[in-house]
């Protein structure tokens, strides 16, 4: 299993890599001048010329791709912000736990709701309990979650005045934008645990446990909910990786200071180095989310564990 790890662990390398290759490339020819940017318009054409010496923006375009890999991925340094001379390093760790926290608790609604809709769904196949799922699905995968988050806004703040309606500070303050943000996921959920249930539901195992005697429940629970998690795994886990990336649109509404408002305020004041940091830091955690997602699988199925150890036996006898 620990060669199976590092494996995958492996893949991520180029996957990182060229991530950064593509922002820094895209950052470096976007329009603009940084050492105006960082002066403002009052600066001499002297001065910007010695910042931009200063800063290595006169050097060769390869040059400066390998001191920023060098300093990202050698020296862990991403730079200082243009705007307030702040290391980005360390503001970005100030603001991801409440990114973080705010994806936890979006995806556990997700999950919580979506997969037992799926369920049911499954189970209640073209009955009226299936259409509902389903319609609620595709009214939940089909509403803008920005939408969504001012309409819950103007009911439950400004209407009814029960929820703060921006901010942090209490863990009231992440009930909106969690909701706001979980009806994608629990739509898609929904439909993947259907779709997932509704191929197994007909097996003959699940035919030879209810022969036995199995109860429902356990029927549904134990046999196919178990042999259908491949494909619900995969969505909690892209859906997780994704919800990193879209909390720039739920932060920013709420007013939440993390990572989302921090890198879409990087955009706004063309501030380079923090979108250059943001969009690899969001390079790496999905492919963690994926890497994760790849030994659950390994831990669920069987038949997956079952091909590692095989080849594994090939690789020894060969030697």
């Amino acid at each position: 299993m620990g060669k199976y790890f590092l494996k995958r662990l492996v893949w991520m390398i180029p996957i990182v890599l060229g991530v950064a290759i593509l922002v820094f490339t895209l950052m470096t020819f976007c329009p603009g001048d940084p050492a105006g940017i960082i002066l403002g318009s009052s600066a001499t054409e002297q001065d910007m010329e010695i910042l931009r010496e200063q800063m290595g923006l006169n050097d060769p375009y390869l040059v400066r791709l390998g001191r920023f890999l060098s300093d990202t991925f050698l020296h862990f340094d991403l730079g200082e912000s243009w705007v307030t001379g702040a290391d980005i390093g360390a503001e970005m760790l100030e603001r991801l736990p409440r990114t973080m926290t705010l994806s936890l608790v979006t995806l556990a609604l997700s999950v919580l709701i979506g997969m037992p809709l799926g369920i049911i769904a499954a189970v209640k196949q073209n009955r009226w309990q299936d259409n509902l799922c389903m319609t609620f699905a595709l009214v939940g995968i089909s509403i803008p979650n920005f939408w969504l988050a001012l309409l819950l806004i103007l009911l439950f703040s400004v209407q009814l005045n029960i929820l703060p309606p921006m901010g942090i500070g209490s863990w009231q303050h992440y009930i909106l934008p969690a909701m706001a943000g979980c009806m994608g996921g629990v739509a898609q959920l929904a439909r993947q645990t259907r779709s997932s249930m509704l191929d197994v539901i007909r097996s003959d195992y699940i035919t030879t446990a209810r022969s036995k005697g199995v109860p429902e429940f356990k029927v549904i629970t134990r046999h196919a909910l178990k042999n259908g998690l491949i494909p619900i795994i995969t969505v909690i886990g892209t859906h997780f990786g994704r919800m990193l990336g879209g909390a720039m649109v739920i932060e920013t509404i709420f007013s939440i200071p993390g990572m989302g408002t921090y890198i879409v305020g990087g955009v706004g004041a063309r501030n380079y180095p923090v979108v250059q940091a943001g969009t690899i830091f969001l390079a790496i955690v999905f492919s963690f989310c994926m890497l994760v997602v790849d030994m659950v699988y390994a831990a669920v199925d069987p038949r997956i564990k079952a091909q590692y150890e095989r080849g594994k036996r090939k690789v020894k006898r060969n030697a």
